[in-house]
């Protein structure tokens, strides 16, 4: 149970509060006692009276709403003074995601948690680990630009991804990788040799990088994960199709961490396995 507050304690901190409040605001006391339809008695009592019982709701919630903090706030409840609206607005956003190699916004996220481990679930290959041939077949339509141009464009940020900045944990379904090495569905049309060649490079980047990078395959059957990124403590992006939509606040980030991590715990293959179900797969690639 919370440790109870007592009055005497809590009409003390409210009296501090909403002069930081009001200092901060800019407004003087008449101004407040004006706008709240109270006599400037009262706001100075507020504020300098030695009672130790707090004022009626009402009251608090008209000093509240003209100060722009929360109720919560001035009385204690809370360390946070923004109002919960605020609070939701600047913990959540919503960000385009446009269909390309490497958006600038991920790129910038990225290098926000350098040094932190990054887990990600994504909606299809990972991009950081396919090659030029890979990323040509599939963003080709959306590039804007001649392919060579962009893929020259993306190879060093790729590059910088792979790099030793931060840990990565990728967590894929069975299906994702087994439907591109057989050209199934999303991958129909891929030709073999380009598939043969991709899983070439996941196994030499796994060779290089592990365990920097792991990769864990789990079964989509048992447990599922819609595309997303966890960028250590700071930030837990949900991509939409069209928009990501982030958070900021640490309970939201600490559940989506929370369910990479169940996707890992209950993985069918693990990242030290993760080779060796690769090679079966290739060896079976017609």
């Amino acid at each position: 149970m919370p440790l109870r507050t007592d009055k005497r304690e809590r009409a003390e901190l409210f009296r501090q509060r909403l002069n930081q409040a009001l200092t901060q605001s800019g407004m003087n006391r008449s101004e407040l006692s004006r706008a709240i339809g109270v006599d400037r008695s009262t706001i100075s009592q507020l504020l300098k009276g030695q009672d130790t019982r707090l004022p009626n709701a009402h009251l608090i919630g008209e000093c509240a709403a003209f100060l722009g903090v929360s109720a919560d706030w001035l009385l204690g409840l809370t360390e946070h003074p923004e109002l919960a609206a605020d609070l939701l607005a600047a913990s959540i956003t919503v960000t385009e995601a446009p269909r390309a190699l490497i958006d600038e916004q991920i790129f910038t996220w990225h290098q926000e948690a350098v040094g932190y481990k990054i887990r990600h679930v994504p909606a299809t290959l990972p991009d950081m680990l396919k090659t030029p041939e890979m990323l040509e077949w599939e963003y080709t339509a959306q590039l804007g630009r001649t392919s060579d141009q962009a893929i020259g464009a993306t190879r060093d940020r790729l590059d910088w991804l792979r790099s030793k900045h931060s840990d990565y944990e990728i967590a894929l379904p069975l299906h994702e990788i087994r439907s591109f090495a057989f050209a199934e569905g999303y991958y129909e049309g891929l030709p073999a040799k380009l598939r043969t060649a991709q899983i070439d490079r996941m196994l030499k980047l796994h060779d290089q990088l592990y365990p920097t990078l792991r990769v864990f395959l789990f079964d989509a059957r048992r447990v599922f994960s819609a595309p997303i990124t966890v960028f250590g403590p700071l930030l837990a992006v949900l991509y939409l199709g069209r928009n990501y939509l982030a958070f900021r606040d640490n309970e939201r980030v600490q559940a989506l961490s929370g369910h990479f991590d169940w996707l890992v715990r209950e993985s069918k293959v693990s990242a030290r396995n993760f080779p060796d179900y690769l090679s079966q797969l290739q060896s079976r690639i017609e």
